[in-house]
C-alpha cells in the first residue's frame, strides 16, 4: 500500500462503480472514479428533451430488490408506481391483469379473464410463492434449467404463457427463447412480488445521480476513457498514467474483457424503445400493455406520463413502445409500429408525435456471461484487479449494486482498513 492512505481507482461510474466508489467511501477509503462517457450512470441514464424525461430504453425500478432497499434512498426518489399488473391486449380488446393478494376488487374480473385459466391462476400463485421462499429451483431440476423449463413445470398453459409470461418475460430479460436460468428468473420473480415496479419522478436517471451525490469527496473525472491496465496502473487514451494500490473494472462485460486483453464475449441483450408524444393518453391509468397475440413487431407498451406525470410537459402524453427482436428495418420500425398500434387505437395514432428510437444494443448482459448459479464472492482477477458489474451475477440493476458493495467491502478488508463503526 502506497502513501498514509490506500489509493483506489474504479474505472466506469455506471451503477457498479458508483455502489463500490460509495461503499469505499463508508470505509474511509476515497477513490478516483474514471469514467469514459459526459455522465455517469452507464445504461442508465434519462435524457431531458423539450419538456419529456426519455429514459434511454423502457427501463423500471423494483423496489422489491433487496440492493435496492439497502444502498437507495427510496422517498427521496418520490417513486410513481405502476399498477402490480399487467394489460394484456388479445382478442381484439384489453383484459386487465392484476396480482390478487394486492388487488382483491379485481379478482372477478381476473378469474372470468381469457388469460389462462383458474388452474392457471393457482398454479402462479404457488410458483410466486415458491420463488418468495426460494424454493423453486429445487422443485424444476436445479438453478440452471431454463426459465421456458420452469414455467412448463409449474404446468402453466400455453395459453397463459403466449398471452402473459411470454411477452411479460421477455420485456425483463429481453430473451425471446426464455433461456434465462432459473435462480435469476426465481430472484427476478420473488422480487417482483415483493414490491412495487416504479419509474423515479425525474427519470431512471435519478438513480446514478443519487449514488453519486452522495460520494462528496470521491473525485469523479468524466470523459476520461482507460486504454490499458498494466498491473495496478492505468494509462487513458489522453497517454495519461495513473498508478494505484487497486483497480475495480467497474465497466459493462465487453468493455472488461477488452482492458483484459481478451476477445469480448457475444454481444448483449437489445431493447428497441420507440418514444411517442400525444394529445391524450391512448389508455388512462399506470398500467404496462401487453401484446397478447403473436403478430406486430411490438411487444409491450406504456404510457409512461400515466404512471410519472413529470415524464412529459404539462398537457401531453408520453409513450414507449418496446418491440420484439425480429422488427422490420430501422427505417422500417416507426411507420410498422404506427400502423400497428392503429388497429389498437384507431385514428388517434395519426395525432401521436415521433420523438426517437432507442436501440440499446447492451441493454442487458449476454446470457452465456452470467454464472449459472448464484455467486457468493467477488471477482479478483488477480492481485489488486478486482471486478465488479451486473454481469457477474443476475445482470440486474440489484445485481450491479450487490456486486459493487461486496467489491468494496473486499477491498476494505485487503488493505486493513476497520470496518466503520
Amino acid at each position: 500500500m502506497s502513501g498514509s492512505a490506500p489509493h483506489v481507482i474504479v474505472i466506469g461510474a455506471g451503477v457498479a462503480g458508483l455502489a463500490c466508489a460509495r461503499g469505499l467511501t463508508i470505509h474511509g477509503i476515497t477513490p478516483l472514479v474514471l469514467e469514459a462517457s459526459d455522465a455517469v450512470g452507464g445504461r442508465v441514464r434519462t435524457d431531458l428533451m423539450n419538456g419529456y424525461r426519455l429514459d434511454h430504453g423502457f427501463q423500471v425500478l423494483l423496489t422489491g430488490y433487496p440492493e435496492v432497499t439497502r444502498q437507495l434512498d427510496l422517498p427521496s426518489l418520490r417513486l410513481q408506481p405502476f399498477h402490480p399488473g399487467a394489460s394484456v391486449r388479445c382478442q381484439g380488446t384489453f383484459h386487465r391483469l392484476s396480482d390478487p393478494l394486492r388487488q382483491p376488487l379485481d379478482a372477478p374480473a381476473i378469474l372470468l379473464g381469457p388469460i389462462g385459466s383458474l388452474g392457471d391462476k393457482l398454479r402462479m400463485l404457488r410458483l410466486t410463492r415458491d420463488a418468495q421462499h426460494k424454493t423453486l429451483c429445487q422443485h424444476v431440476g436445479g438453478p440452471s434449467t431454463s426459465t421456458q423449463n420452469v414455467l412448463a413445470s409449474y404446468g402453466l398453459s400455453e395459453t397463459m404463457c403466449r398471452r402473459f409470461l411470454h411477452p411479460f418475460l421477455h420485456g425483463v430479460f429481453l430473451d425471446e427463447a426464455l433461456a434465462t436460468p432459473a435462480w435469476i428468473f426465481e430472484h427476478v420473480w420473488a422480487s417482483f412480488a415483493q414490491g412495487n415496479v416504479a419509474l423515479p419522478q425525474e427519470g431512471m436517471g435519478a438513480i446514478p445521480r443519487q449514488l453519486a451525490n452522495g460520494l462528496h469527496s470521491v473525485s469523479v473525472r468524466m470523459n476520461a476513457p482507460v486504454t490499458e491496465i498494466d498491473g495496478t496502473s492505468v494509462t487513458l487514451v489522453s497517454g495519461e498514467r495513473l498508478a494505484a494500490d487497486v483497480v475495480v473494472l467497474a465497466t459493462d462485460w465487453s468493455t472488461a474483457a477488452i482492458l483484459q486483453g481478451t476477445p469480448p464475449p457475444s454481444s448483449g441483450r437489445t431493447a428497441i424503445t420507440v418514444y411517442y408524444s400525444a394529445p391524450q393518453p391512448p389508455l388512462s391509468g399506470p398500467w404496462l400493455v401487453l401484446n397478447g397475440e403473436e403478430e406486430g413487431p411490438v411487444n409491450h407498451l406504456c404510457v409512461l406520463s400515466e404512471v410519472a406525470p413529470s415524464y412529459a410537459p404539462a398537457g401531453r402524453s408520453l409513450i414507449a413502445v418496446s418491440l420484439r427482436p425480429r422488427t422490420p428495418e430501422p427505417d422500417q420500425q416507426e411507420l410498422a409500429v404506427r400502423r400497428y398500434l392503429a388497429e389498437w387505437f384507431g385514428g388517434a395514432v395519426d395525432a401521436w408525435h415521433y420523438l426517437r428510437t432507442d436501440r440499446v444494443t447492451s441493454s442487458l448482459p449476454p446470457l452465456n456471461v452470467l454464472p449459472p448459479t448464484a455467486p457468493t464472492s467477488v471477482c479478483e482477477l488477480r492481485s489488486g484487479l478486482f471486478a465488479c458489474g451486473d454481469y457477474l451475477s443476475t445482470g440486474t440493476l440489484d445485481a450491479a449494486l450487490w456486486s459493487g458493495r461486496i467489491t468494496a467491502d473486499a477491498i476494505a478488508e485487503r488493505l486493513g482498513v476497520p470496518q466503520p463503526a
